[in-house]
């Protein structure tokens, strides 16, 4: 019997806002037969360790990754996927400063939250987040479980969604800014579930800014926009990724290993990151 071949490049553990700890993900793509994920929880590398101890002891390679979001030329904001981090010190510095970014956020947001009349405490979110990454979908959980809101949807569209009365803006970062402290930590920079937004035009201006990769296959794709996404990432020479951008649920759309990532595309990665390091070493 062959070794197990299929990927996964983007999942999340309760290092961010996942819902399994990172040592269960390693065991849950071990029960699904994946032979390496990457795990990439936002603006966060904590939980790559434990990842990597579990899925050492399974037979699952685990790549060290991380989910940033970052804004384009016109302000929309962008997700991007560092892989392969191999020089996490200065990232993890800068991620730090983003995490205390978060935590104030998350602190303004209940204080709207509290003048429109919902009595929600700092300590139910932090409790929620449990030390994780915080974000909205941890006041979230917090104002379900004060029987605040029936779920996840009616908080977002209620109170925490853009436009809604307690949405506080990030601090972002700009796409160059992200493509350089992944590139600074010796990993690539992949654009994530570019979706309609990954036009031709939008692709290569980023792939102008240093990016190296596209997200061709994720759940929120559709089969169209699968195909045009790979054709796209031929033509402009940028490296396939792709995942479930699996949060821990059981059942839907994005279940672990549910986009059958072909292990070739790893080796493209691979192959990527060689190259930029040969480079590296004779500039």
């Amino acid at each position: 019997m062959s070794a197990p071949r299929a990927i996964d490049l983007h999942m999340h553990s309760t290092a961010s806002d996942g819902a399994v700890a990172p040592a269960g993900v390693a065991a849950a793509a071990h029960t699904a037969g994946l032979a390496a994920i990457a795990l990439t929880d936002h603006d966060t590398l904590a939980g790559v360790e434990e990842a990597r101890a579990a899925g050492a002891a399974l037979g699952v390679r685990v790549i060290a990754g991380v989910e940033l979001s970052a804004v384009d030329a016109a302000g929309d904001e962008t997700h991007v996927l560092g892989l392969h981090i191999a020089r996490p010190a200065p990232l993890q510095q800068a991620l730090e400063g983003f995490r205390t970014a978060r935590r104030t956020r998350a602190l303004e947001i209940v204080g709207r939250l509290n003048a429109l009349g919902v009595p929600l405490t700092a300590d139910a979110v932090l409790a929620e987040a449990n030390g994780a990454a915080i974000g909205r979908p941890h006041v979230a959980r917090a104002l379900i479980a004060g029987g605040w809101v029936a779920d996840l949807r009616e908080a977002f569209d209620r109170y925490l969604g853009a436009g809604r009365p307690a949405f506080v803006e990030k601090r972002r970062l700009t796409m160059p800014e992200a493509f350089a402290l992944i590139h600074e930590a010796g990993g690539l920079a992949v654009y994530a579930h570019p979706g309609r937004d990954g036009t031709r035009e939008r692709v290569a201006a980023f792939a102008a800014l240093g990016m190296d990769g596209l997200e061709v296959r994720h759940p929120g794709h559709s089969p169209a926009e699968t195909t045009r996404l790979a054709a796209l990432a031929r033509e402009l020479d940028l490296v396939p990724s792709g995942g479930s951008d699996w949060h821990g649920a059981a059942d839907g759309a994005r279940t672990i290993g549910c986009m059958d990532v072909p292990a070739e595309w790893l080796d493209l990665q691979e192959e990527r990151l060689a190259r930029r390091r040969a480079h590296t070493v004779t500039a």
